[in-house]
């Protein structure tokens, strides 16, 4: 997922382009339970996302991702509608602003984070926190209240590279049943079965048939953002998912077992996972 900005020379972009949704919850059975199972009662399954998507060897729209810098920067310009984005993520670029004001820019580095879903890992004592805990797993309960957490400024991390920008067409991209967040509640303390939960924590990212890019996460609460990443490895596991792209690495997810692969190989991997 993303961190720090890069701002480089790029190609400059100047043309332009020419099922029913349902819910998935879950919670811990018991203290000792080793898995989550869905509560009774709830309308869910997780939306079927084989969405129509281009087909086409080379992106419309985009130079070829070998012309990167060495810091993957492709190109600056364009916009953040649909299908520019559908057109970016099949072909292995992704938008990473600087700011509000300065042109978007797209990348597509060399090397390419990704979490092989096989091999993910997570604590020993993350694992009795997510049994302990009597929290509640939501996908797409709070999509918005997600991504306006991830954007919030935090103490270690100044400023973000999700844009207000970013934020609408993030959410036109959830409407489309492209977007989709990972959601830990915290039950109310009052023990009042009236008083709703409280969002502690997500992750959100695009899904296009077997493949996930994940955006960015966050908590209000300790341990919340990885208990969110763990629901969400294990649900695109279930869900047959071969690919969860990370974009780029750093120490927090590298804990997990992310890796760095040859973007060739990426591109590979991406190929079969959107078949």
């Amino acid at each position: 997922m993303k961190g720090g900005n890069v701002v480089s020379e790029a190609n400059e972009i100047t043309h332009s382009p020419s099922g029913e949704q349902k819910i998935e919850i879950y919670k811990i059975g018991s203290p000792s339970a080793n898995s989550v199972t869905p509560l009774p009662l709830v309308v869910s399954l997780l939306p079927s996302i084989n969405c129509p998507l281009p087909n086409a060897p080379m992106s419309s729209r985009f130079p070829p991702v070998d012309t990167a810098d060495e810091d993957g920067l492709l190109a600056v310009g364009g916009k953040l509608t649909p299908d520019w984005l559908i057109d970016a993520y099949t072909h292995g670029i992704f938008p990473w602003p600087m700011n509000e004001d300065y042109p978007i820019t797209w990348f597509s580095p060399d090397p390419r984070a990704i979490l092989p879903l096989d091999e993910a890992h997570f604590s020993r004592r993350l694992l009795r926190t997510i049994r302990h805990k009597n929290w509640i797993y939501r996908i797409d309960t709070a999509f918005v209240d997600v991504i306006y957490g991830c954007a919030a400024d935090r103490d270690d991390e100044p400023g973000t590279w999700i844009t207000s920008k970013m934020i609408d067409a993030y959410c036109e991209m959830h409407r489309l049943n492209f977007a989709h967040s990972f959601e830990v509640w915290e039950p109310s303390s009052d023990g009042e079965a009236s008083t709703p939960p409280k969002l502690i924590g997500g992750v959100y990212g695009l899904a296009f048939n077997r493949f996930f890019a994940g955006e960015s996460m966050f908590h209000t609460v300790t341990d919340a953002s990885k208990a969110a990443l763990w629901f969400l490895v294990k649900t695109l596991k279930e869900k047959g998912f071969i690919l969860f792209d990370l974009q780029v690495i750093n120490d927090h997810t590298r804990q997990f077992g992310t890796i760095e692969i040859p973007r060739a190989e990426y591109l590979q991997r991406l190929k079969e996972a959107l078949r």
